[in-house]
């Protein structure tokens, strides 16, 4: 199981009330959350292993040359001097992801980043190794994007509605809702555009039409060379929206497309790990008031054995 740990605890910060707070009155809404869903996925999913991947930079320097407007509209207004961009996050939520990476910790459960890159590029690179040894993977994320990693060994469990209410997205599932095989996602999204994310998309092809296109055509470089040669087959209409977005499309699916290529080395995702700590753990819980959610926690590692 990798989970895409930003998308997870940003959903927990949102759907806990900022009133439940730790004896000290800091609020731990999104640590009660974030632990209350790992513990609610081991119990239903028993993975074998586990490993919560982290942006440790979340709009990618590489990403923003290709394209300017990616992410930019997450931005902090006003960027301290000589800093990177700093991503606008809420003030209760920033304090709290330290103490649920010590939970994650303490629990014997691995996190693991890449520095200069996203989560999501830790994901496909993790994806693609386990599915290239033939290993099942179970993605956990709201991210669209990481549709491009399912394949017959990886599905996509996608947070949309929430943990109670998990979307399995699997290749034929793809298939049905979007009309695309999954690895053709990134493209559709290129073409289609996405404001989550800052990418324009080519103006004048919405989402039926870039199904269609990568449908019957394939990959955006593969649309484009068809488009370049004058393919009978494309209508001239999609062709000249293609040639005029030219420029967009020879660099946005590197934007999209998750990196498989990272320097992760070994990762000791076991589960439990043989770092975990319990006496840490329990200490956390007191400190912070996550009793309840350290104890489900504790229960659903417990069922694995």
């Amino acid at each position: 199981m990798l989970i895409d740990s930003a998308s997870m605890y940003f959903r927990a910060f949102y759907g806990v009330p900022d009133s439940v707070k730790a004896p000290n009155g800091m609020p731990v809404n999104a640590v009660r959350g974030f632990t209350d869903m790992i513990a609610t996925l081991i119990t239903r999913y028993r993975p074998d292993r586990f490993v919560a991947c982290l942006d440790y930079d979340w709009r990618p320097a590489f990403r923003v040359a290709l394209v300017p407007s990616y992410k930019a509209h997450r931005v902090v207004a006003v960027t301290p001097a000589g800093q990177p961009d700093v991503e606008e996050v809420p003030d209760l939520l920033t304090p709290q992801v330290p103490i649920l990476l010590a939970v994650l910790k303490a629990a014997g459960l691995c996190s693991l980043g890449v520095m200069g890159f996203e989560a999501d590029d830790v994901i496909a690179t993790l994806a693609h190794r386990y599915d290239q040894a033939g290993q099942a993977v179970d993605v956990v994320s709201g991210d669209r994007d990481l549709i491009g990693v399912v394949t017959d060994k990886v599905r996509l469990l996608y947070t949309g509605r929430g943990v109670a209410k998990l979307e399995e997205l699997t290749p034929v599932a793809v298939q049905e809702k979007y009309g695309i095989p999954s690895a053709l996602y990134p493209d559709f999204a290129v073409l289609r555009g996405d404001p989550s994310d800052g990418l324009p998309g080519v103006p004048g092809i919405g989402e039926k039409t870039a199904a269609i296109a990568v449908s019957k055509f394939g990959t955006i470089e593969q649309i484009l060379a068809l488009a370049v040669t004058g393919e009978e087959s494309m209508s001239p209409t999609i062709r000249t929206k293609v040639l005029k977005a030219q420029e967009y499309l020879q660099v946005a699916p590197d934007v999209v497309r998750g990196r498989t290529d990272l320097d992760v080395g070994e990762v000791d995702d076991r589960l439990p790990g043989p770092d975990a700590d319990p006496e840490m753990l329990d200490a956390l819980g007191s400190e912070f008031g996550l009793g309840s959610s350290i104890d489900r926690l504790r229960t659903a590692l417990a069922g694995l054995r």
